[in-house]
């Protein structure tokens, strides 16, 4: 207890999965935690749960598509906490279809890009401008295994190995200002948007393509799995590591 005392962090899609298991550990651990997400009902229900907790909690709805909402949620954990110390980059959207280069259609394209690429960009914008100017901070991403690998939607792919670049590109520009970042690739997480792809909508090419390249017979990733390894980038325990991209997966993709 008490890792993150005294630190303002917040948490893109943090309304459920891995965003809600991380701001409930975060808060545990002394954080005041910013939550954001686009289902405000969710996201509310997030914060008060951390409320009863005992910790705090600000809830601010945004679609991190929309660059003027991503100021907003930065302007908001300002206003609330005096300062930004943590930002983790976990709100993003998945390929129900796992559509395969030939088949993608537009709408997955802009869909994916606009949420998990452009997003992250925007609100890590705003963040940065915080960070840079103290000269402190830390900035989780969350990627995927996908962007690390190739394996899954030509557009998710697309959209999560921008993710790595942009970890890359922060780190090397902050690292004299002592602002971190650093990326997580999960693989398959059991949360409630993974459990709602339907297997009859899924590419059988692209399916069959991955299984050749990935040992499916090993356990799947918990969001909690996630969250700790978030929580240790987020924190001082890891103040020497940035720029790095980690793989969750218990080894499947090895």
């Amino acid at each position: 207890m008490g890792r993150l005392d005294g630190k303002v962090a917040v948490i893109t899609g943090g309304n459920s999965g891995i965003g809600a298991c991380a701001a409930e550990l975060f808060a545990k651990e002394g954080a005041k935690v910013v939550i954001s997400a686009r289902r405000a009902e969710q996201l509310e229900a997030v914060a008060d749960k951390i409320k009863a907790a005992g910790g705090e909690a600000l809830a601010v709805p945004c679609d991190i598509s929309d660059k003027e909402q991503c100021r907003a949620v930065i302007e908001k954990a300002v206003a609330a906490y005096g300062s930004i110390d943590i930002l983790i980059n976990n709100a993003g959207v998945v390929d129900n279809g796992i559509e395969a280069i030939e088949k993608v259609t537009d709408k997955t394209i802009d869909t994916l890009i606009d949420i998990n690429t452009k997003g992250t960009l925007y609100i890590t914008r705003e963040a940065a401008k915080i960070m840079v100017e103290k000269k402190s901070g830390s900035i989780v991403n969350v990627s995927s295994v996908a962007g690390y690998t190739g394996g899954g939607g030509v557009a998710y792919v697309a959209s999560k190995a921008a993710v790595i670049g942009m970890t890359k590109n922060i780190a090397m520009r902050c690292a004299s200002v002592n602002v971190r970042c650093n990326a997580l690739c999960p693989g398959s997480v059991v949360t409630p948007m993974t459990m709602g792809m339907k297997k009859e909508e899924l590419d059988p090419d692209m399916m069959g393509a991955m299984a050749k390249h990935a040992d499916l017979s090993l356990p799947v990733c918990m969001p909690q799995e996630v969250a700790n390894a978030i929580l240790f980038l987020a924190g001082d325990e890891s103040s020497a590591i940035t720029g790095q991209v980690i793989v969750i997966d218990h080894g499947a993709d090895l």
